[in-house]
């Protein structure tokens, strides 16, 4: 269950919300409202991706990632420089499972600098705080 205390701690850090068990899946309904979820999605896809041990599973969501977010005109085309996409354009011959790290790096600090303040500051994050406060869970707030 998603309690105030999880919630509150995701204003520390990026890296709390991210990391928090329910936090990457509430930052993406928010993200959806600001029509830029392919971010956090791209930045999930990317963290299971580097846990595949399977050679021929790398290969094969390699070519989704790829398909998905870094090809020009992709369905979720995400905002990275052109060398990080060379780069991956590159490597997709033979995938390992660090060849989406610079454009995962890229994709976090986006986020971090650009639509998590906006998420703190969002009534999205506000009504979450006041709803779980009165419904006593965890009432007190420091």
């Amino acid at each position: 269950r998603l309690s105030l205390e999880e919630v509150l701690q995701w204003s520390q850090s990026f890296e709390s919300l991210v990391t928090s068990k329910y936090g990457p899946m509430i930052y993406k309904a928010y993200l959806k409202t600001e029509h830029s979820d392919e971010n956090i999605e791209f930045w999930l896809a990317c963290e299971a991706y580097k846990k595949l041990t399977s050679k021929r599973k790398r290969i094969s969501m390699a070519r989704k990632l790829f398909t998905s977010y870094i090809q020009p005109q992709a369905p979720n085309e995400i905002n990275i420089d052109s060398p990080a996409r060379k780069a991956i354009i590159e490597n997709m011959q033979e995938p390992t499972q660090s060849c989406f790290d610079e454009a995962q790096r890229i994709i976090y600090r986006h986020m971090e600098r650009d639509s998590y303040p906006r998420f703190l500051e969002s009534q999205f994050y506000q009504k979450l705080i006041h709803s779980l406060q009165t419904n006593g869970n965890n009432s007190t707030v420091n």
